[in-house]
């Protein structure tokens, strides 16, 4: 299914906000592969809506990590451009092909707010802090960067029983938010150092006799090896309390998490079988691998759907978009940087 046939599956008629997802799509197929693979096991008429919460959080990464700008820029930059996210939010429109995505998204399936809000303050401290002192302070900034777009995800991915509550749900979508997210910190200690980052807590390099120095040397020793191992088993751990939650969603929507769940706690297998080296190469799953977890997937995927037909596609019966002319609230200025 082409990427306007998934449009036209979801109901999304309006030609701006059409361009909007599939300038999403394009971003997640190019930068989040894995996600990208798992979000087609969806119902045709779903899978634009993860598109446009792909397509948000990377291009705010982006501009917290621009090639080419000083700090100071793209502290400018992400303070206007997150700013007026929010204002958008709350008015209700906006000229922002990116966040005009992401508005229709919350507005449909009425997410919440403040997950975003959330989201933009993590993506903000990574412009000024550049480690984290205990797991509980990675932890706070991962509530952000990972579990609420886990939560994000749940009216999307819908549940298995109508009389399941929120509550029931959102533990299990946090914990794997956080395991996908310090999956990344493993695999990314050299880039991220390379960056400035460590994403690791302190109290573990201490632990394991590490400091940014021996990090920075690039090669992966016994202690490195060691901190690690520990980082890993946290991370498994995180997987493991997850794992329940998938059975609570949808069943059209379980082969999305099983092969994302799959593919990405495979990543730590990767680091372990080339002996903990993350600096002179990025831990991946191979082709043949992706492929066959993706072909499973699809079968399992493409029964459900026949077995459960009638999927609405959002929680209301038409979109809330609004076409307007430029999208600006009277009196607010779009900044520069768009």
């Amino acid at each position: 299914m082409t990427a306007r046939e998934e449009l036209d599956a979801a109901a999304i008629t309006d030609p701006a906000l059409r361009l909007s997802y599939l300038k999403c799509r394009r971003s997640n197929a190019r930068h989040g592969r894995t996600y990208f693979l798992a979000s087609l096991l969806l119902p045709p008429q779903k899978r634009p809506y993860v598109h446009a919460l792909y397509g948000f959080a990377r291009h705010a990464d982006d501009i917290v990590d621009a090639i080419g700008a000083d700090e100071a820029q793209r502290a400018t930059h992400f303070a206007q451009w997150s700013s007026d996210v929010l204002a958008d939010l709350d008015w209700g429109t906006t000229s922002d092909p990116i966040t005009r995505a992401l508005l229709d998204t919350v507005t449909r399936w009425e997410i919440p707010h403040s997950y975003v809000a959330d989201f933009l303050e993590s993506m903000r401290t990574d412009l000024t802090v550049t480690s984290y002192a205990t797991y509980d302070d990675l932890a706070r900034y991962m509530w952000g960067s990972a579990a609420v777009i886990g939560l994000q995800m749940l009216p999307i991915l819908g549940r298995a029983d109508a009389s399941l509550r929120s509550d029931e749900l959102e533990p299990f979508a946090i914990d794997l938010g956080m395991a996908f997210q310090l999956t990344n910190f493993v695999r990314d200690v050299g880039e991220d150092l390379h960056r400035g980052r460590v994403y690791l807590p302190q109290e573990s390099l201490d632990e394991f006799g590490v400091d940014r120095a021996r990090l920075a040397r690039g090669v992966a020793d016994g202690p490195i090896r060691n901190l690690l191992a520990h980082e890993i088993e946290r991370a498994r751990a995180l997987y493991r309390a997850a794992a329940p939650g998938v059975e609570l969603v949808h069943p059209t929507s379980r082969d999305c998490l099983r092969t994302a769940f799959t593919l990405y706690g495979e990543i730590l297998d990767a680091i372990e079988d080339a002996d903990y080296d993350v600096f002179s190469r990025r831990a991946q799953v191979g082709l043949p691998r992706r492929a066959a977890v993706g072909l499973t997937g699809w079968r399992h995927a493409r029964a459900a759907r026949s077995a459960y037909p009638a999927i609405p596609t959002t929680p209301r019966s038409s979109s809330p978009w609004r076409s307007r002319t430029t999208g600006l609230r009277p009196g607010r200025k779009r900044s520069a940087t768009r």
